[in-house]
């Protein structure tokens, strides 16, 4: 084949580009096409989902409670962890401070951006059940949402979106999480938007590439060109730092999008013919990068700790004179800045000390290995009630179980096996994003076995479980630009295979609502819903 000369295709091609030679047929540098290009209908199929999205996560939101008397009066009282955060919450609002200053709480071990959350909510609804989980509700709704939108991009199909929100809406763990007034979908739904914002810093910048390469500038240095400043990863960074703030996992976003980010810098460089692209990572993208996404965060979590240093009686606020000698090798430090010294080592040794070896043991607790397929979920909620005749005269089962979705839990395995595949093999990159922020935001939990853990803590692997399945459903319907080599035999039955699956998750879903939301049922049919000895 004879040797042609390489030009740029589309709009930002005005410009003619360098002579390149080529021997093979195709653009020598990528199409410049970033994400779906049906933005309409992208957003109508997003505000649908997210709708839905918003009416289960708020259907009958003030249920269970833990109901009991203050003197004559009923009240009702949190279930589960919500017994720690929800008043912490509210005296948080209640004391106008924004910060713990309650020396009783004997459990302050988490910062306090996950409790504004909570207390938002109630300030809005009171000190009621809708109060204090009308934030879980909506950051649950939000995460869905964002989850359309990465998908979206990561595919450029708006399909793939909206198949990702729906397995998202009907995952048992995400539903569930979404709830209770505990934090970890605050961690998660700020995480997942820190992700979503990464890939549009991606797709950003492959824009100015491609501006540049058009432009015929790409060779003025052999670094290739600066980037200037990156609004999206700055927008991610403040996610990371807030999630952070919520709990110390969220430091495992920061790993992991740190990465990705240098990771997608680097793909860049070679994919627009940039003469040293490593040298040019390391050059252009290592230091703004190091002090965007990794610098960034740490000062939004002191930020976050402004109250408490305003605060004349916040918990650990004046130790030092206290519990910590005023003088020694560290008294140059501002006591204010030791003082918070000694509340994180507090929060850290707290952890450190919840270990089995230590005597710790929860009935429900699971270790990482059973997450990615729910194989021990946790029981949040179990009432066992016959005098209300709910149940035709019979016992009467009311119980929330945070269990994921069988459906969409017991493929994840091989669902992180394909993304591998298509990962290391195939080189595709929408898969790489996918597979290191799922390990990324697992992998960290297998250092240290010993440590008591929950179920919960797997509630970070949703988003990217809803989105792999998402890819893989485009390529059984061929609308991953594959059709072409279809058969219609094979179309109409990958369509199927798509359609019936998708059906499953909804029916699966929706056999498990009693126990996902406390409706009230008989004992066979909580029974029936016990579908492994370990969910017992």
């Amino acid at each position: 084949m004879g040797q042609v000369t390489a030009q740029p295709t589309g709009s930002v091609l005005d410009a003619p580009a360098p002579e390149r030679v080529r021997i093979s047929p195709g653009p020598t540098v990528p199409s410049p096409v970033f994400g779906a290009t049906d933005t309409v209908r992208g957003w109508y199929v997003t505000i649908v989902l997210t709708s839905i999205a918003a009416v289960t996560r708020l259907w009958g939101l003030g249920s269970p409670t833990n109901d009991g008397f203050n003197g004559n009066q009923a009240v009702q009282t949190p279930v589960f962890d919500e017994k720690h955060y929800v008043p912490q919450a509210w005296q948080m609002l209640t004391s106008g401070r924004w910060i713990e200053d309650n020396p009783a709480y004997g459990l302050v071990v988490h910062p306090p951006v996950g409790k504004w959350f909570i207390a938002v909510g109630e300030w809005m609804f009171g000190y009621t059940p809708i109060g204090w989980r009308f934030m879980s509700a909506m950051a649950g709704t939000v995460l869905v949402l964002v989850t359309i939108r990465a998908a979206r991009r990561l595919s450029r199909s708006t399909l793939v979106g909206a198949l990702a929100g729906i397995f998202l809406i009907c995952d048992g763990l995400t539903f569930v999480s979404s709830r209770v007034g505990i934090l970890d979908i605050f961690l998660v739904m700020l995480g997942t938007v820190a992700f979503s914002m990464v890939l549009a810093d991606r797709d950003q910048m492959r824009r100015r590439f491609a501006k540049v390469y058009a432009e015929g500038r790409i060779a003025d240095s052999p670094f290739g060109p600066r980037m200037g400043f990156r609004w999206w990863r700055f927008g991610a960074a403040l996610c990371i730092g807030l999630s952070f703030a919520v709990k110390w996992s969220g430091m495992y976003y920061l790993i992991g999008l740190t990465v990705l980010s240098l990771g997608f810098d680097l793909a860049n460089r070679y994919a627009y013919r940039v003469k040293r692209p490593v040298a040019g990572t390391v050059v252009r993208d290592l230091v703004p990068t190091g002090l965007v996404l990794a610098i960034t965060p740490i000062l939004v979590y002191l930020a976050t700790f402004g109250a408490w240093f305003a605060s004349e009686t916040a918990v650990y606020r004046y130790e030092v004179g206290n519990t910590i000698g005023a003088g020694g090798p560290f008294s140059w430090i501002p006591a204010a800045i030791r003082s918070l010294g000694y509340y994180e080592d507090s929060v850290l040794q707290f952890h450190e000390g919840l270990t089995n070896s230590a005597g710790n043991h929860h009935p429900w607790e699971s270790k990482p290995w059973t997450w990615p397929m729910g194989l021990r979920p946790m029981l949040y909620a179990y009432t066992s009630d016959q005098t209300h005749g709910m149940c035709g005269g019979g016992n009467c089962v009311r119980a929330v179980m945070l269990l994921g979705t069988p459906a969409l839990a017991w493929v994840s395995l091989p669902v992180v096996a394909w993304g591998l595949w298509k990962w290391l093999v195939k080189r595709e990159w929408a898969w790489a994003a996918v597979i290191l922020l799922y390990f990324a935001t697992y992998l960290p939990w297998f250092v240290d076995l010993d440590r008591q853990m929950y179920y919960f803590y797997g509630l970070t692997l949703t988003p990217f479980l809803a989105i792999g399945l998402g890819l893989i459903c485009n390529e059984i319907l061929g609308t991953d630009g594959r059709a072409a080599t279809f058969g219609r035999e094979r179309l109409v039955t990958g369509r199927w295979v798509v359609v019936l699956y998708t059906s499953l998750v909804i029916l699966n879903f929706a056999w498990l609502w009693p126990i996902l939301t406390g409706e009230p049922i008989s004992t066979w049919w909580w029974g029936m819903e016990m579908w492994l000895p370990s969910w017992r």
